[in-house]
Formats: C-alpha cells, sequence, structure tokens
C-alpha cells in the first residue's frame, strides 16, 4: 500500500485523466489510485493523505459516482487525515456553480473530522460564485477542461508541491 491515496469518480473521463497526471507527478510507487465507480468509500480508510477529484455536473449536480459515495463519508472518521481535493467545472457555462462539488466534499470531509489542504487562489478564474470557494479561495485546485486546459499543467504543476507540503512530506525543488 502507498502512502497517499488518489480517489476520483469520472463519467466523461476528465476527471479520470487529471487524477492520472497527478498520480504521474506524485509517482506510481507513491500513490494508490481508485475510480470510486468500482471501490466503496471504506477504501479511503487507512490512508491519511488522500486526494478526491469531482467535477460538478449541471446546476451544482454531483457526479454519480459521488452521489452515492458521498453520503457514505457521514460514517467515516476523518479524524487525523489530510484531505486535498481538485475540482472540474466550466466557468462559462456554468458560473453559478463552478466547482461545487469541492465545497460539497470539504464540507463533509471537515464535519467528520478531516482538515482540508491544497486551498487555491480564486484570480485567474471567470465565474459566478462557487460552493467550493471560502474567504476568496478555492478549497482546492479548479480546474476548467473546457475554457482553460493551457492552463492545468501549470496549476497542477503548483499545487500538488504545495499539497505535500501541507501533508508534511518533502518536497523536491
Amino acid at each position: 500500500m502507498a502512502i497517499i491515496g488518489l480517489f476520483y469518480g469520472s463519467d466523461t473521463g476528465n476527471t479520470e485523466n487529471i487524477a492520472l497526471q497527478i498520480r504521474d507527478m506524485l509517482g506510481e510507487e507513491n500513490v494508490d489510485v481508485f475510480n470510486f465507480g468500482e471501490h466503496p468509500a471504506e477504501a479511503v480508510v487507512p490512508y491519511d493523505f488522500i486526494f478526491f477529484g469531482a467535477p460538478t455536473w449541471y446546476d451544482g449536480e454531483l457526479q454519480s459516482d459521488w452521489e452515492e459515495i458521498l453520503p457514505k463519508f457521514h460514517d467515516i472518521d476523518f479524524s487525523g487525515k489530510k484531505v486535498a481535493i481538485f475540482g472540474l467545472g466550466d466557468q462559462w457555462g456554468y458560473g453559478e456553480w463552478f466547482c461545487d462539488a469541492i465545497g460539497m466534499i470539504a464540507e463533509v470531509v471537515e464535519k467528520q473530522g478531516g482538515t482540508i489542504v491544497g486551498h487555491w487562489d480564486t484570480k485567474g478564474y471567470d465565474y459566478e460564485k462557487s460552493k467550493g470557494e471560502r474567504d476568496g479561495k478555492f478549497l482546492g485546485v479548479a480546474i476548467d477542461e473546457d475554457n482553460q486546459p493551457e492552463l492545468t499543467q501549470e496549476r497542477l504543476a503548483k499545487w500538488i508541491p504545495q499539497v505535500l507540503a501541507e501533508f508534511g512530506m518533502e518536497v523536491e525543488s
């Protein structure tokens, strides 16, 4: 078992692609990757360092795997766990709900004792509102593959070292 668990739900493949990019950046030997379409919520229990990936669908809805998984998180103790969230959304087509899934997941994790790390600046985005935003920052990195795919690599390259530092792990420079 690796030290980091990376969990995602994906219907179109975009969130899966970002999850695999993060895995590659972390090194395959350091992270176990789980698709919530194939694994239960309880798969998170052995991990103290967790990445969650979720797109926001339509008018602020969770992706189908997350619709089933998130309610089960109410039965999981996240105390002592550090969680980083990457969310995918369309800031121009669905600007009223941009990356809402970040906030929905963070709310449950925090309620269950977990710590959300990897807060991300909202500068460089053009959206109306988001449940994933608190105090002028996203509660995780927001990815817009529809409108800003050229910024994804740069955002991940800055976010991953930030998260690893917040996990208390050594970061190579």
